[in-house]
């Protein structure tokens, strides 16, 4: 798994290729432990990963419990179709900002 990440006006962006499983799911969630002092808003860019699990999800529903104590949003963008299936069977779909690729 590879993490880009890019700070710009409060809005941070993180980028995430490859697979989001349990061996890398901990480099994820250190990334978001990170958070920059004056973000206003959080997007995680889907766009090249090919695989999530549950350990996955769960530095995601951490994500956006972090956001939404700090009352700040969070969005997940070009999610592909592989990916997306979970996030729906999952039920992530109903709870956060989704955008396909």
């Amino acid at each position: 798994m590879t993490i880009t990440q890019n700070f710009n006006d409060g809005q941070w962006n993180i980028a995430i290729e490859g697979r989001l499983d349990a061996n890398t799911s901990p480099e994820l969630e250190e990334t978001l432990k990170a958070e920059p002092q004056e973000l206003t808003g959080l997007t995680l860019d889907f766009g090249e990963l090919n695989y999530i699990s549950s350990a996955g999800l769960r530095v995601m529903l951490l994500a956006l419990k972090q956001m939404n104590m700090a009352g700040k949003p969070i969005k997940v963008v070009n999610v592909t179709d592989p990916v997306f299936e979970v996030l729906e069977l999952t039920g992530f779909v109903d709870i956060l900002d989704i955008e396909r690729a």
